[in-house]
């Protein structure tokens, strides 16, 4: 398999998958403004949408879209390695996934738009903190992982949108579970790897 990624970016989640699952993979990091990889491919000629993460798998179909592809790599992980085997349990995974997706992380694209005005951005950041509030509660059980107790790839998507707080001129001071969460995931070995890999810690 080989990753399609860039740095920092939601493609860190299906990074981390990857490490966790230990796979056999490579990674290429997409210009996604200009449109090229780093071997000087036409992305768009790999993913039409221009944006990442894009999964090429051994028989050169295509993955793209972040939770379909950690989906697709917890499955492939084996049971219950990256998702929960219980259905009710693997459901809220899932909810979580897409919450992420739809909700946390449309809400922090204002504030990595070039030339966007400090009244969107303002907003943008009211957005993201109710958003942000929501995870707070629903991590203030004291439960260590997003369900059940283990790691699975909600964790790790969640980890990578909730730190670009600290990208945007936020911090994670004001919802303490979720501080707490984004430490304990920072900590595994296959996040650290992936950060390391990205440029994004020494």
């Amino acid at each position: 398999m080989k990753l399609f990624y860039k740095a920092g970016a939601c493609s860190l989640a299906s990074h981390i998958a990857l490490l966790e699952m230990a796979a056999d993979f490579t990674l290429e990091a997409v210009d996604t403004v200009k449109g090229a990889t780093a071997s000087g491919a036409d992305y768009r000629a790999i993913n039409p949408k221009g944006y990442v993460p894009a999964l090429a798998l051994a028989d050169g179909e295509i993955l793209t879209e972040g939770p379909a592809i950690l989906l697709y790599l917890a499955d492939q992980a084996g049971a219950g390695v990256l998702a929960p085997l219980a259905s009710r349990e693997r459901a809220r995974m899932v909810e979580q996934l897409i919450f992420t997706s739809s909700e946390l992380h449309r809400a922090f694209k204002p504030l990595f738009r070039p030339g966007a005005n400090e009244a969107d951005q303002q907003a943008a950041r009211a957005e993201v903190a109710q958003k942000l509030a929501h995870v707070e509660a629903w991590l203030a059980d004291g439960r260590d992982y997003v369900v059940g107790e283990h790691f699975t790839v909600a964790d790790a998507y969640l980890f990578v949108v909730a730190n670009w707080t600290g990208f945007t001129g936020m911090t994670l001071d004001p919802w303490p579970h979720l501080a707490a969460h984004h430490q304990r995931i920072a900590e595994r070995p296959a996040v650290r790897a992936a950060m390391q890999g990205e440029g994004l810690r020494p």
